[in-house]
Order: structure tokens, then sequence, then C-alpha cells
């Protein structure tokens, strides 16, 4: 975490700085096999849509850092949020058709996700 962040007035709920990396650890670990199981299974409904929506997906989770400690702007990075959020719950679903396994070990990435936007907002409206 940088300076900035030190400085800024946390939402209540706001874990220590230390609990970030072991929780994103795991979370890319399932979203990667999610992808894996989601390649690998025979039934692709969606495929080309679904893997657009996980281009936009990911790209939008690199940028948030970004927007958020780059250019120190919480706003920018809650809309970014949001999408994530959106496209997210879209790609559960269409995993989920495909391999009820790749759906499943998303949804604790959406309840981190969800929790992170609460954050989010919290910075957003409090600095």
């Amino acid at each position: 975490m940088n300076t900035w962040y030190t400085t800024l007035n946390k939402p209540p709920l706001t874990p220590p700085s230390w609990v970030f990396s072991p929780v994103w650890t795991i979370l890319y670990i399932s979203i990667a096999v999610s992808i894996f199981l989601y390649y690998r299974s025979l039934s692709k409904p969606h495929l080309g849509l679904t893997t657009t929506v996980l281009i936009v997906h990911l790209l939008a989770n690199f940028v948030w850092t970004y927007l958020f400690f780059g250019l120190q702007s919480p706003g920018m990075a809650l809309a970014d949020i949001i999408l994530l959020d959106v496209t997210l719950i879209i790609l559960i679903g269409w995993f989920w058709k495909s391999s009820v396994p790749a759906g499943a070990l998303l949804i604790p990435y959406l309840a981190w996700g969800l929790f992170a936007t609460y954050l989010n907002l919290g910075f957003y409206k409090l600095n």
C-alpha cells in the first residue's frame, strides 16, 4: 500500500493492509482454476461472448489498482469496480451452465468483490 492510502479516512470494516495479499492470492488461484474448468468443459454456451466479457473483466481488474492507487481516484475506481461486479455476475452464470465447479469457484471472488465495492464506495464518500 502506498503512503497516500494510509492518509485516507477508512470506512468501517476496512481490514488491515496485510489481509489483502493472502486473500488475493487465494482468489487469483480460484479464478485461474475456474477459467481452466470453463474452457476444458465440453459445453461452452456463449463461448465468444464469454471470452469477450472475461477479457473486459480481467482488464478492469488490472486497471482498478491503477485508478485507485496510481491516479488516487476512488471515484474512477468505483466506476471500474461496478463494471467488475456486473461482468463477474454474468461470468458466474455462464461458467455455471458450462461447469458447476467453474461457476462455484467464482462465488468467493464475488463476495470479496462486493465487499471491495462497499469499501471503495466508503473511500469515495469519506475522502
